[in-house]
């Protein structure tokens, strides 16, 4: 058993490994958020939904780089270390907030402007492609034993907070602003708060020490060792991409793409959206520690079969029974079940992540995988913006969620086989 002064310094290490991760979502669900208004200011165009696709599609292009952060920062992190790697991605991170908070609209510099932002979003990817990976490695390399669900799954819940602080600024700001105020400039305001908090968080994470399990390694591979060895265990990496589809896919709908739906898809306001957002937010908070902790219990696979199966049977008839008589109540309904679907799902899936993928390559390999997956799901509000557009069915996002959820329970089947494997044929060692 833990001391009380042990705990206390377990939970404050927590705290200052996941802050540069709720600072990388926080910007990210404030983009998300606002995309009509970013949209509007960047990339001026013929139609509401032409400059609405340009600025989803920004959004979008952070999440192409993902993979080449994770191959790249991936190897320097398992080569030199977890604390030097975050620190890193925390300058990265911090360069692409404040490029897309300062940078002046279309109307002043012109074609500069959506240059500057692409470039900013760009910058956030490639930081964003190792972030996530080094935390949760990071989390499971310190977790007390029979807990590291537990401890794993508040790199998620950073996100929720970070979800939830981005929701409740929206939802104030559009009660404080006029619609035409909030649409000019008042979207700044989110952005310029993200970059008032990268000081605090770089002096709270610097602080952190390397891990024991790393420094006990007699030996660290070279980047070019890891990169082989990745490619000697592609199939652990394809089946995590498709098992950690169904987490971004979801998490994205629930999230970044809610206030966006609620407002243009179902005509509702954007205050009750951002509303809805919050709430989601929170709820995902509840729900990520409480099923870390059973996947310590009961085992990770049970839970991803069970949640991925909700998913794949649930989602679109939910959807559709939303868009058969939108309002605010049933918006909120649906969101929480998805909430509590994702929560489920992922509660399980990122500490089992870490558990497949072989240790000496473990923030690489994990890193790839979920940026692989993420380039598809974070795409998730572009794709289902012009699906809706196309196909004029309002309720095509819980298909694709449905979609997602299959693949992700064959990944979650067929990693079971890819991690015996990479049992027996692991060539780079500690």
């Amino acid at each position: 058993m833990l001391t009380y002064q042990e705990r206390k310094e377990k939970l404050q290490t927590v705290l200052r490994v996941a802050s540069g991760n709720f600072l990388e979502m926080y910007d990210f669900m404030v983009f998300g958020y606002f995309s009509a208004a970013i949209g509007r200011a960047y990339f001026p165009a013929t139609s509401e939904f032409a400059s609405l696709m340009l600025s989803m599609t920004t959004f979008a292009i952070g999440f192409l780089v993902r993979p080449l952060g994770a191959i790249f920062l991936g190897a320097y992190i398992d080569h030199i270390g977890r604390r030097k790697g975050l620190l890193v991605t925390l300058a990265l991170m911090s360069v692409g907030t404040l490029t897309i908070a300062l940078v002046p609209g279309y109307e002043t510099i012109g074609f500069f402007a959506p240059i500057v932002v692409v470039l900013g979003r760009l910058c956030q990817g490639f930081s964003a492609g190792v972030e996530l990976g080094g935390v949760s490695v990071y989390l499971s390399e310190i977790a007390t034993p029979g807990h590291k669900g537990f401890y794993v799954s508040w790199q998620s819940g950073s996100q929720q907070v970070a979800v939830a602080f981005a929701g409740t600024i929206g939802f104030a700001l559009s009660r404080w602003l006029s619609p035409l105020d909030l649409q000019l400039w008042g979207w700044r305001i989110p952005l310029i708060i993200g970059c008032l908090i990268i000081p605090f968080i770089y002096m709270i994470r610097r602080t952190l020490q390397e891990t024991s399990e790393f420094t006990a390694r007699a030996r660290h591979p070279s980047p070019a060792e890891i990169y082989a060895s990745m490619l000697l265990h592609w199939r652990i990496i394809a089946t995590g991409v498709a098992t950690v589809l169904m987490t971004t896919v979801s998490f994205y709908t629930i999230t970044a793409y809610t206030p966006t739906f609620g407002r243009e898809v179902l005509h509702l306001s954007q205050s009750a959206s951002l509303l809805v957002t919050l709430c989601v937010g929170f709820s995902n908070l509840f729900w990520l520690p409480v099923m870390g902790a059973l996947s310590d219990r009961i085992g990770r696979i049970p839970l991803l079969v069970t949640f991925a199966g909700l998913a794949l049977v649930s989602a679109y008839p939910a959807m559709a029974w939303l868009i058969e008589a939108p309002s605010f109540d049933r918006l909120l309904g649906v969101e929480l079940w998805l909430s509590f679907i994702y929560a489920g799902y992922n509660g399980a899936m990122v500490v089992y992540l870490t558990e497949i993928v072989p240790v000496a390559v473990r923030t690489a390999g994990f890193s790839l995988a979920y940026s692989l997956a993420t380039t598809v799901g974070g795409s998730t509000p572009v794709i289902v913006t012009y699906l809706i557009h196309s196909s004029g069915n309002r309720a095509i996002p819980g298909a694709w969620l449905s979609l997602a959820a299959a693949i992700s329970l064959i990944g979650t089947i067929a990693s079971r086989g890819a991690v015996q494997r990479a049992a027996a044929g692991a060539t780079v060692r500690a």
